[in-house]
This record gives C-alpha cells, sequence and structure tokens, in this order.
C-alpha cells in the first residue's frame, strides 16, 4: 500500500488510562527497558541501556527545553482566558525572543476565546521585587493560530534597557504545559521532572520524553564505553499531540517544527558512516530530514537556508517516481562510491546519504555558518526508507498516533509485538512511562 493510503486505524491498541504514568519514577533510570533486538523481545532496567549499545556508536540527543508556554489572564469580568505560546513571531528567533525587553510577539493558542473578543488584556506581576504589567493584544489569525502581542515593563522604571527579559516574564506568570492526557494539573516536580538532564536550548511545549530516563550515571557510562554523544535541537511544538482525524494519513497535515544543528555534529555523522542511534522521535525527525536538506543543496549550491525546509511528504515522491531521478547528479563512475556499486553507468539514482551531509556541510562552510537553522514537517511512516538512524531509543506512544507509525517504519511493521509485550509486562505508557530500544 502506498504511504499516503495508510489506515490509522490499522495503528490502534488498546490502552487503559491505568497504564498511562501519570507521574514518573522517583529515579529516572529506574524505568523498565523494553529491547526489540531483530524480531526478538525482552525486557531490563534503563539503567543498563549502555550495555546493548555498540562501542564507537554515535547517539545523537536533542538538548530542547521545555518553556513555561501557559499565561493566564483574568478580564474584568472574571473570565479567565489562557494564551498558549506556540512559536515566536516577532522576533522569530528563539534565542533573540527570550532575551527581548518590553515587547514581543507569539502566535498562541487562546483558551476561552469567545470570552476575549476584543481588548487588551493586563496583569500585574512581581518581578526581582518589582511590580510589573504585562498586556497582550490579540492581532489576526494565521492558520489556526492567533497573533497575540506582548509589551511589559516595570511601573517604577523607564529605561528599556533595565526592564526584564520574556524568559523572565515567563519564569514568573508562565505555566509548565504537561501533556493533556495526564488529567491533572501542573505541578511544581514537573518544572524538573518534565526537563531532559541536558535539556540547555529553550523554546519546546512538550519534552522529547525518550530522554527523561538518562540520568548523570547513566550519560558517564555511555561515555566510558567510547560512545560518541551529539546533540541537536528541534523544539517539540503542541502539533506532537494532534491526533491523526482523516481515515486515511494523506488527509493529515503535519505541524512545523524548528531545528538547528551544529557543523561538528553533521561532521561527526560522516566520520560515522552518516550511522546514528536517536533518542527519542524529535532526533529522528531531525536525523532523517538532514539528507533530503543536502538533496536540496545538491541540486542547488546557491539554496536559501530558508528553502532548507523539508515538507510532510517529501521523501516519497522520489520513492513514487521511477529509479531514474532527473533532479539528481549522476553518480561518479569511480570505485570511490561504495554506495551504488553494481548500478549501470548510464543510471541516473537518488545521491548517497554521504554524498547529501557532505553536500550539506560544503554548504555550512561557504555560507560561513557554525549552525544550520531550519524547519521539517517530515512524516516517517511505513514505507519510509531510514537513511541515518540505525538504533532508538523512545517511549511508548498513543494509539492511531504519527509516532506510532514513525515505529512501525522503524521495525518493519513489527510494532505489534512490541506493544503487545509492553502491555502484558506491566509496561508504563507515555510521557512518563518506560522506555524501548529498537534494533531492527
Amino acid at each position: 500500500m502506498e504511504t499516503k493510503h495508510i489506515h490509522i486505524s490499522d495503528y490502534n491498541y488498546p490502552l487503559p488510562d491505568e497504564r498511562i504514568a501519570k507521574f514518573p519514577l522517583a529515579r529516572r533510570d529506574q524505568s523498565k527497558l523494553l529491547v526489540y533486538n531483530k524480531g526478538v523481545v525482552s525486557h531490563d532496567v534503563f539503567f543498563h541501556l549502555p550495555d546493548y549499545l555498540p562501542q564507537g556508536a554515535l547517539m545523537v540527543f536533542n538538548n530542547t527545553k521545555v518553556i513555561q508556554a501557559r499565561l493566564h489572564f483574568r478580564k474584568e469580568t472574571g473570565a479567565l482566558i489562557e494564551v498558549f505560546l506556540l512559536e515566536p513571531a516577532q522576533p522569530a528567533d528563539y534565542e533573540q525572543m527570550f532575551q527581548t525587553r518590553g515587547r514581543c510577539s507569539w502566535l498562541c493558542l487562546i483558551g476561552n476565546l469567545k470570552k476575549w473578543k476584543e481588548g487588551t488584556l493586563t496583569r500585574e506581576l512581581d518581578v526581582d521585587g518589582r511590580r510589573v504589567l504585562i498586556s497582550a493584544h490579540r492581532g489576526p489569525m494565521q492558520g489556526t493560530s492567533h497573533l497575540v502581542e506582548f509589551e511589559w515593563a516595570f511601573q517604577d522604571i523607564v529605561d528599556a534597557d533595565l526592564q526584564p527579559s520574556f524568559a523572565e516574564i515567563l519564569e514568573t506568570m508562565g505555566e509548565l504545559p504537561i501533556p493533556p492526557y495526564l488529567n491533572r494539573e501542573t505541578q511544581e516536580s514537573d518544572k524538573t521532572t518534565y526537563q531532559t538532564v541536558y535539556s540547555k536550548i529553550k523554546g519546546s511545549v512538550a519534552a522529547p520524553t525518550a530522554g527523561l530516563h538518562f540520568t548523570p550515571e547513566v550519560l558517564a557510562d555511555i561515555d566510558a564505553r567510547g560512545i560518541d554523544r551529539e546533540e541537536l535541537t528541534l523544539h517539540v511544538g503542541a502539533g506532537t499531540f494532534k491526533p491523526v482525524k482523516s481515515e486515511e494519513i494523506e488527509g493529515h497535515a503535519m505541524h512545523t517544527e524548528y531545528i538547528s544543528v551544529h557543523r561538528q555534529t553533521i561532521k561527526k555523522l560522516l566520520d560515522h558512516d552518516c550511522q546514528a542511534i536517536a533518542v527519542g522521535t524529535t532526533s529522528v525527525r531531525t536525523l532523517e530530514s538532514l539528507y533530503y536538506m543536502g538533496l536540496k543543496v545538491l541540486k542547488n549550491p546557491d539554496v536559501q537556508e530558508a528553502n532548507l525546509h523539508v515538507n510532510q511528504w517529501e521523501p516519497y515522491e522520489g520513492q513514487q517516481e521511477s529509479p531514474e531521478c532527473p533532479d539528481c547528479p549522476e553518480i561518479p563512475e569511480s570505485p570511490e562510491s561504495p554506495d551504488f556499486p553494481d548500478f549501470p553507468k548510464s543510471a541516473v539514482q537518488q545521491p548517497s546519504v554521504h554524498d547529501s551531509l557532505s553536500a550539506l556541510l560544503q554548504w555550512l562552510d561557504r555560507n560561513g555558518l557554525s549552525t544550520l537553522h531550519s524547519s521539517t514537517q517530515i512524516i516517517i511512516a511505513p514505507g519510509y526508507d531510514y537513511k541515518i538512524v540505525r538504533m532508538l531509543v523512545t517511549n511508548f506512544h498513543q494509539p492511531q498516533s504519527t509516532l506510532l507509525l514513525l515505529v512501525s517504519a522503524f521495525v518493519k511493521g513489527d510494532w505489534r509485538k512490541i506493544y503487545d509485550y509492553a502491555l502484558a509486562n506491566d509496561f508504563r505508557f507515555l510521557s512518563y512511562g518506560d522506555s524501548s530500544l529498537l534494533i531492527p
């Protein structure tokens, strides 16, 4: 079956509410670890994960940090309005946004929208012992989101340079957005437990949950075994919880997520034969998107960074064409291209992963860039041909979700064996649940 015509109902399984972990374990690395190794399923404790990893491998982590993205305002009528930050609008750069003082705008979801038809919302805060007045003005819709402009200032200081940053505003008034399926209020403990121990770059509205199991001790054990570790950033959007409502997945619109990957990480991938162990589905989507960004560079060496964005169905368009690819360069005839040793010399084929990542690295160097900033809407589902990821650490995902499709694609459709085993052996599911190591 063509990927676009997959029926999401074929990716359903029974998930009783009591199997959804509402809170994490007291010690992160004592969660269960399901090991799927070439079709054989067993289980262990996550602390022993390094025992299963090959020496000399490259392991890639998503270092995004969850922001306190829920902001609450109360109107004079008493109505409570929730403004949920989705992505920065002005400034659009995440790092600049959190340093902004006095004014900024975001694309937001708005809770209780019918009660905020017009006017400005205001709220008083206490930042470092000083009173701050923050206001929110609702602008036009952009897609399914609203543009919201924020302004804030100390009430006793005029100097703009002395105003608090937006990061300080969020720290004071924001609430951490734990997943909706937990069906509980955010607690103070979530500020720690819903972040990975290596989180650094603010921007996500949901945690890359596969990373929640790692502790400094597990990371130290990985290092001691000669396994390379690299970090990249994908800011997880609220769309990660968006259910697939269409019968066929062709009708599901994937959300855009913003990524940044250092030059050093791409170089490390090349040094490791373009193969990696991915921690979490967010790392998977970033790593696999790099290949398609490299293809764009091969096609147009002067491509602008904004045009490196990977569209939802881009990986499948080439698969559905004939083997010949008119936009791809010819494969060199020299024996130095080992990826295609037996193809006829007349054939024109998709470039290898090595060629693609090499082109991306050279593009960064030509443009004087140390970091690639781009975005992806990639959907990974059965029929997808994995380019870079060879092993995957991931949690157990919701029924009929795009994340379950990604797992199925990775284990060549064998996902039911994994999930049946987890259900039969008391594994805990979803964000605060247990983990798995998948080796196809």
